[in-house]
């Protein structure tokens, strides 16, 4: 059983950075895929980045590519999203999503068994 646990939403004016967290419990980070994903007003949720047990590649939705960037603290056990840049389209829930088998597939909801209760970001034009 994994545990995931967002935190660091927040206001923010656009233009300004954001970086939210989060943290797992039940299994180390290295072992799991971890995506974050975004659910707008009113909206599906999607996808936004994905890093995948320790493949050091990263994976981006086209919108917040150059803007954001996912990063693994493994001695904290967390996984951060920074965001730079933020445009009001940018405000969503961000939830962050684990899972233990790790295959091609990264950037749809069903992909990840574990998710978080999400983090409140709001960017204000």
């Amino acid at each position: 059983q994994v545990q995931l646990v967002e935190s660091g939403g927040g206001l923010v004016q656009t233009g300004g950075s954001l970086r939210v967290s989060c943290a797992a419990s039940g299994r180390t980070i290295s072992s799991l895929a971890i995506g974050w994903f975004r659910q707008p007003p009113g909206k599906m949720r999607e996808f936004v980045a994905a890093s995948r047990g320790n493949d050091a590649n990263a994976y981006y939705t086209d919108s917040v590519k150059g803007r954001f960037t996912i990063s693994r603290d493994n001695a904290k056990n967390t996984v951060y999203l920074q965001m730079n840049s933020l445009k009001p389209e940018d405000t969503a829930v961000y939830y962050c999503a684990a899972e233990t088998s790790i295959t091609a597939s990264y950037k749809w909801v069903g992909d990840y068994a574990y998710w978080g209760r999400g983090t409140q970001v709001t960017v204000s034009s």
